[in-house]
C-alpha cells in the first residue's frame, strides 16, 4: 500500500457514475459538477494523494439499456466502453484548463485519443502527481464499470476504493422505495453477497474481497465530500472491508 504518515489514504481508486455527467445542455456534460470535482481532486494531489479515476458511461449510454432495445450485448456493451472514452476526454480538457495534470489510459488502442494501458507507465504517471484517468472498462463486453475499477485499483495498489453515488451508502433495500429502509455503516463482502444488497455486481465484491480492497460507498452529491472522506476523516457512507 502507498500510505504516508500524514494522509489517512495515500492512494485512491475513485469510481462515479456517469449519472452525475448528465446536463440537459447538448452536450450531455454537465460540466460544472466536473469542475467542482476537479477542484476536490486538485486539492487531494497537492496534498499528496494519488488518484486514479474511473468515471461511467451512463449519461451518454448504457449496454444493458441498448440490449433491451434489441442490440446485442456484446455491442451495446462496446458501445457503452466508448462513451467512458468520452467522458475521460472531456475530463482531460477540464483538467487541462484548471491546471491539473492528467493522463488518460485505455485498456484498448485508440490511437491518438489514448495512452494504451501499461502498469508501469500508470504508476509513473501517479507518483508524478498526475490523475490517471481509466476509460473503456475491461476492453471486452459484460463487465461493469464498477469490475473495471477494481480490477484497476487493485494492480495500482489503492489503499481504497471509493464508490460516488447517489445515495448516501448501502441500504437494507432500496430507500427510493422503502421509507423504513436502513443505512449500514460497515459490512463485510459477504454480506453484500449473502443479503443480495445490489450496490455492486458480484464480481466486483469478489475480486475486492479476494484482494482486501476496501470500498467505501457514499453520497457524491455533497460538494465537499472528498475533503471530508479524505482530510477530514469524517465517516460517512458504507465501508466494506473483509
Amino acid at each position: 500500500m502507498y500510505k504516508s504518515k500524514k494522509n489517512k489514504y495515500n492512494r485512491i481508486l475513485l469510481k462515479i457514475s456517469g449519472e452525475f455527467l448528465k446536463s440537459s445542455n447538448e452536450s450531455g456534460i454537465n460540466f460544472l459538477f466536473l469542475k467542482n470535482l476537479i477542484s476536490q481532486i486538485k486539492l487531494l494531489v497537492k496534498l499528496g494523494i494519488q488518484v486514479g479515476l474511473v468515471v461511467g458511461g451512463g449519461n451518454l449510454f448504457r449496454g444493458s439499456d441498448l440490449e433491451k432495445i434489441g442490440m446485442r450485448r456484446a455491442v451495446s456493451d462496446q458501445i457503452g466502453m466508448l462513451s467512458t472514452v468520452i467522458n475521460a476526454l472531456s475530463i482531460y480538457e477540464i483538467m487541462k484548463r484548471m491546471n491539473c495534470q492528467s493522463r488518460i489510459f485505455s485498456s484498448t488502442t485508440i490511437g491518438g485519443i489514448c495512452e494504451k494501458y501499461r502498469l508501469d507507465d500508470v504508476n509513473q504517471a501517479l507518483e508524478n502527481n498526475c490523475v490517471v484517468l481509466f476509460c473503456f472498462g475491461l476492453g471486452v463486453p459484460f463487465f461493469t464499470t464498477d469490475s473495471s475499477a477494481c480490477v484497476h485499483g487493485i494492480a495500482i495498489k489503492a489503499d481504497i476504493f471509493l464508490k460516488g453515488t447517489k445515495v448516501d451508502g448501502v441500504y437494507s433495500s432500496d430507500p427510493n422505495i422503502n421509507e423504513s429502509a436502513t443505512i449500514y455503516h460497515q459490512l463485510k463482502y459477504k454480506d453484500l453477497i449473502n443479503k443480495e444488497l445490489n450496490v455492486m455486481d458480484y464480481t466486483s465484491l469478489i475480486l475486492a474481497s479476494q484482494h482486501k480492497l476496501p470500498i467505501l460507498v457514499f453520497n457524491m452529491s455533497n460538494p465537499k465530500i472528498l475533503y471530508e472522506i479524505l482530510l477530514e476523516s469524517r465517516q460517512v457512507g458504507t465501508l466494506i472491508t473483509e
